[in-house]
């Protein structure tokens, strides 16, 4: 080993693979994490090390490899930044190591602004990286490498403070509790602080939820009208008939009261009744469509209103998503519109006609290049989503007693159904999950052709089937029914492998997957959510 110019001899240190590192870290950081800091007004409350007696030695001992990455992370007075920057220029110089000194000379913004500011003082470096000779007493401007490094590290001190062990942890306890706030950590998730990130959960294997778990009580004069459970699974969300949006935790089946605004009252609302919800896929957003045909957009974590939508449709809004990228909102109304907003300009983007009447479901495709809607004129429609044209209408089949044995036209309406939801099927993505108010939820193609049918096997009243979604892999369909059935459909079997009865009291409005768990929320007209595992 050799020891840098300059360094303790007792230091084992190779000059050689310091600046290796230290150009490496230039080429791969640009240089440019700096700075954000390239002013005396700056901000050093952030300026927190773990070990100042460390950092001292690192800076008195030239392990410039450990220091700059630490710089780099710190908001310093641009001076110190120059300074600092020069010495460890001159000191690659001092090693013969021009290729370094230039790439932190001609590539550090901190640089860059030295050479418009103090183009003499720039000049002078240029000159040591061009030079083929270094004198050290000219460069140190008449004082010593060692001296230098002191006067550094005392300046560089005087911007940083030490963060105790108890202050640290604290901090880590606070960030936790603000994930949990987010619904990034799902309450009651373990957090590794080895490795820096959540303890991912196993995933269950997909079963029929048949028991009930948790009850969600709402006010005598209000219902839910909506309900969706967050990406990251940590929230469940409900839009009710007087307006109010409400988080809820879905485990324990409690108002989330660690979001600020919920504890003190401050409830996310419409002025008219929310029907549609939608996460955005980070679950940092939140859309609302209500029956006065708003949509707005929300921020979960602070329950702020980031973009309304006053006049989204003339109608009410029966139907929200959110892109992927989290840019745009698709809706759906009871005009009978499709229409996209977009999020930035807070326009209307794009609009799809075509239904006759009102659209009951809205979806983009996985790749995002078509989108979806189902109708109360009986059809579905797949749109093309760029040039918004129309590439497909079909219409489900119509319901009849799936028992060969009896007759089939005692069975057929006679009406074409309603088609209340076409949701991508998340095993197949070519393939849409299409419920219609009938006695059978269908698989079909974006082309319309029927892959399967799943039959309730209600012979005596075929209108029966209100709502309809799938598990998040795919493996089950759940259907609810008017008068509080859940059927559970398995995709494997492709037969009805349970039915739960008794959902509810009254009508049952909906349905919802947890996107993880083996959890499923139905909701009713009287006023009540619950919650079935298996």
């Amino acid at each position: 080993m050799a020891s840098i110019a300059g360094v303790d001899d007792t230091l084992d240190v190779d000059a050689t693979d310091v600046v290796k590192i230290i150009l490496q870290w230039a080429r791969e950081s640009g240089l440019d994490a700096t700075h954000a800091a390239l002013s005396a007004e700056t901000n050093t409350s952030l300026n927190a090390i773990e070990d100042v007696d460390a950092f001292k030695r690192d800076v008195t001992h030239g392990r410039w490899d450990a220091v700059l990455p630490q710089l780099a992370k710190l908001r310093l007075p641009k001076n110190v930044l120059e300074d600092a920057y020069e010495h460890v220029t001159l000191e690659m110089c001092e090693l013969g190591e021009q290729d370094t000194a230039r790439a932190i000379l001609r590539q550090s913004n901190v640089m860059r602004v030295m050479k418009e500011e103090q183009s003499r003082r720039y000049g002078r470096l240029e000159h040591y990286v061009s030079a083929r000779t270094f004198t050290a007493e000219d460069a140190y401007a008449g004082t010593t490498k060692e001296k230098r490094r002191e006067k550094l590290a005392e300046a560089l001190l005087r911007e940083v403070v030490v963060v105790p062990p108890s202050r640290l942890l604290a901090l880590i306890g606070q960030a936790l509790k603000w994930q949990k706030s987010t619904g990034a950590l799902p309450p009651g998730t373990a957090f590794d602080l080895f490795r820096g990130q959540a303890q991912v959960e196993e995933e269950e294997e997909e079963q029929c939820p048949t028991t009930s778990h948790k009850r969600i009580k709402f006010s005598k004069k209000s219902f839910p009208e909506c309900a969706r459970f967050s990406p990251c699974g940590g929230m469940l969300a409900t839009g009710s008939a007087d307006g109010f949006i409400e988080i809820w935790d879905p485990y324990s089946g409690k108002l989330r009261k660690d979001l600020k605004y919920q504890a003190e009252d401050t409830l996310m609302m419409h002025d008219d009744a929310v029907l549609a919800l939608a996460f955005s896929q980070d679950s940092d957003m939140l859309a609302s469509g209500s029956q006065d045909g708003k949509i707005k957009v929300w921020r979960v974590s602070t329950g702020t209103c980031l973009r309304k939508f006053e006049k989204a449709h003339q109608g009410g809004v029966t139907s929200v998503t959110f892109s992927k990228d989290g840019s745009q909102v698709l809706s759906g109304s009871f005009d009978g519109l499709v229409r996209v907003h977009g999020l930035k300009s807070g326009k209307l983007l794009k609009e799809f006609r075509g239904h006759t009447s009102y659209v009951n479901s809205v979806a983009f495709t996985e790749d995002e290049t078509d989108v979806v809607s189902a109708s109360s004129d009986g059809s579905v429609k797949v749109w093309d989503a760029k040039t918004s044209e129309c590439k497909c209408t079909f219409k489900p089949p119509p319901p009849v007693n799936p028992n060969k044995d009896d007759d089939e036209e005692t069975y057929q309406t006679g009406t074409v159904p309603a088609v209340l939801s076409a949701i991508p099927h998340p095993k197949n993505d070519a393939q849409i999950i299409v419920t219609s108010k009938s006695n059978a939820v269908v698989v079909c193609t974006l082309a319309g052709d029927v892959v399967e049918t799943y039959w309730t096997n209600k012979t005596a009243l075929p209108h029966t089937i209100v709502a309809a979604t799938p598990s998040p892999r795919g493996e089950w369909i759940y259907a609810t029914s008017e008068i509080g059935e859940l059927y559970c459909f398995s995709t494997e079997t492709k037969k009805l492998e349970s039915t739960v009865f008794n959902l509810h009291e009254s009508s049952t409005l909906g349905v919802a997957h947890h996107p993880r768990r083996n959890l499923v929320a139905t909701f009713s007209s009287i006023g009540e959510l619950k919650t079935w595992k298996p």
